[in-house]
């Protein structure tokens, strides 16, 4: 007999989202998925028409979660079409703030947004404090493989920031607490109350449960200390200031009123050692403690897309670049290598077909609206390039409400459906760790100590599955699966907990040798642009994947203007053309599932809760009028 659940919305995430799935109740297995995007913004049309150089600070207002990362894809966007080149000073601020977003994104989406998936405050009431102290000493020594990979480039760091109290009195403090809001029936940041009862709860000793929870509360703290470079070089945290051509944040060691001087650089160092110390003794821990029960017990579900087809495009210049799409000089600087596509890593990484993506590669990036609540000037058949691309919402097209259920053979969703090459792709920290694992161990790049990292720690993983487990995991069973793309989240923190320290060292010495220009205003009068069309892009490696800014620039303002994000690439509805009929990654995800419970399909929600949905940042739909399209509400009860 099939069920059919429905999750409307998806709770702990950024934005609105609905999942449809059917569940064959003989075998537990889901024989149909959808997901469909429902809410909407308008930040492409409103600028339309505005001055290139204000884009960033209305493209960064898509997302409140993601802060700082659509301002960087803007500016990038501005300069390619504009060829304006960065000072050193400001590509080191810009690698300082996106290691940061990284860092403090992939760390609040695990404990904030992710970690009530796995553990449970009720099953932290069961635990013994004392044995909760030993546990934590325990997987500690299992991350040693991890935790050693860590370092502190600065060679300033004298002792860690912040350190797990590994004591039966914390524990048991904490656990206190659990208590009297469980007995309160308030449970407030840890309901609903009526999921506690899954069995998968019951996989985990309840010890790790306590454990869990107490670094739930404790980062909370914790992560409002982590972004204080974007305070210090952006003026503040959400939505920090950038400049086209560089930084705002001029840079005096003499003058103890500048933006940046001796004074402020040392809060900067403060918080890039915590967050050292948050991902090595916290995040990765706890992420090896939780997630090697689940492998244990063969959780090997929802890889999904992730199996078949990944993309990225790769970050972290090492000094400044000259552009995207002329040269492409940009990937010749990065030393994140996750500029490429791979096909097929389920059959490991031997076999795993590796293409690079370059400014050769630009022309294959489009958009189709097959399913969604969008036309196309020229018919919805066929896709267009973001630098053509269109927004034109298409209301009549939407069903009415309430929903009840949703026709994925007609339009469903207000997010498009990206695709390179004509296919739709996964993107994210997994799809980047298979990229740099694939292409290093097939011999396609030289490796700079970034992909040489992410190979150390994929064998680290390795290495520990092993000592723990007694078993022989390979990276092609391990990574494509729900566990394996949280875990590249943690993975990826303490790779950017590296970058962070590693380019502050380098923004010390340059500052050092006489240098404290921040920008090149060369080309910011406008009177310097010429006539004609300008065409750029600008991309990078965000939190949630790949993230492409795209501008059309005519004369002295903004014709058109195109964000593809990485959740537009996961959560897309279906297409169909010449390679026939794809789904997305949250749809191919969801069919790669176990639900052993349609009433709790708390399967179906960790596994979409690991890809980080970003609702806000998908959707594109806008009346430039201020006129209402279409309106709905939805209720926040989960539909059986």
């Amino acid at each position: 007999m099939a069920k059919r659940v429905v999750v409307d919305p998806v709770t702990r995430i950024e934005g609105h989202l609905r999942l449809e799935i059917v569940v064959d109740e003989q075998n537990k297995k889901v024989t149909e998925a959808v997901s469909s995007a429902t809410m909407w913004r308008g930040i492409e049309i409103i600028v339309r028409g505005r001055d290139p150089r204000d884009a960033w600070a209305f493209t960064q207002r898509i997302c409140g979660v993601c802060t700082t990362i659509h301002a960087l894809a803007s500016v990038r966007a501005v300069e390619d079409a504009l060829d304006i080149q960065i000072p050193r000073n400001a590509n080191y601020i810009r690698n300082i703030m996106l290691a940061t977003l990284q860092v403090h994104d992939h760390l609040v989406h695990f404990y904030h947004l992710h970690a009530l998936d796995w553990v449970s405050p009720v099953e932290a009431l069961k635990a013994d404090p004392a044995k909760t102290a030993e546990l934590q000493k325990t997987v500690l020594k299992w991350a040693e493989p991890l935790i050693g990979l860590a370092k502190d480039y600065t060679g300033l760091k004298a002792y860690a920031r912040r350190f797990p109290k590994a004591t039966p009195a914390y524990y048991k403090a904490v656990q206190d607490k659990i208590r009297q809001i469980v007995e309160s029936g308030q449970l407030g940041i840890f309901a609903p109350a009526e999921w506690w009862s899954h069995p998968d709860y019951q996989k985990l000793p309840p010890e790790a449960h306590l454990m869990a929870v107490a670094h739930y509360l404790e980062m909370l703290d914790v992560q409002r200390d982590l972004v204080i470079s974007h305070v210090v070089f952006g003026g503040k945290n959400p939505h920090p200031h950038y400049l086209v051509g560089g930084m705002t944040c001029s840079i005096s060691m003499d003058d103890g009123n500048a933006p940046v001087n001796a004074a402020r650089l040392g809060l900067v160092q403060t918080s890039v050692e915590l967050g050292l110390d948050a991902v090595n003794y916290f995040y990765l821990p706890d992420l090896i403690a939780i997630g090697l029960l689940y492998l244990k017990d063969k959780w090997f579900y929802g890889g999904g897309l992730a199996k078949e087809r990944v993309l990225d495009f790769g970050d972290f210049p090492d000094e400044p670049y000259r552009d995207f799409s002329r040269t492409g000089d940009y990937w010749d600087k990065i030393l994140y290598h996750s500029n490429g596509i791979v096909h097929n890593f389920k059959e490991g990484v031997d076999k795993a077909k590796y293409e690079p993506f370059n400014k050769d590669s630009l022309e294959h990036v489009a958009e189709y609206v097959q399913h969604s609540f969008f036309h196309y000037t020229e018919g919805d058949s066929k896709a267009l390039h973001p630098w053509m691309g269109e927004t034109i919402p298409a209301p009549e097209e939407v069903p009415p409400t309430p929903w009840k259920f949703l026709d994925p053979n007609k339009k469903y969703s207000y997010s498009k459906t990206p695709v390179y090459k004509g296919m739709t792709h996964e993107v994210g920290p997994l799809a980047r760790y298979i990229i740099v694992y694939t292409a290093v161990k097939q011999g396609h790049v030289k490796p700079s100590f970034v992909d040489e990292m992410v190979v150390e720690q994929i064998e680290a993983v390795q290495k520990i599955i092993k000592n723990v487990l007694g078993e022989e995991l390979q990276p092609h069973q391990f990574l494509p699966t729900t566990v394996g793309r949280t875990l590249a989240r943690g993975l990826e923190a303490q790779l950017s907990a590296n970058l962070n320290s590693y380019f502050l060292k380098k923004l010390y010495d340059n500052i050092k040798a006489g240098d404290t220009q921040v920008a090149n205003t060369t080309k910011f009068d406008p009177e310097t642009w010429g006539e004609g069309i300008k065409k750029g892009v600008g991309m990078t490696a965000a939190p949630r994947g790949a993230l492409s800014h795209w501008v059309v620039i005519d004369g002295r303002t903004i014709k058109n203007y195109q964000a593809i994000v990485p959740t537009t690439w996961n959560v897309a509805p279906r297409i169909k053309n010449e390679h026939g009929e794809q789904r997305a990654a949250y749809e191919a995800s969801m069919l790669d599932t176990e639900v052993k419970d349609p009433k709790q399909p708390l399967e179906i929600l960790r596994t979409i809760h690991s890809f980080d949905p970003c609702l806000a940042c998908a959707t594109h739909i806008y009346n430039d009028k201020g006129e209402e399209i279409t309106s709905f509400s939805v209720n926040s009860a989960c539909a059986v």
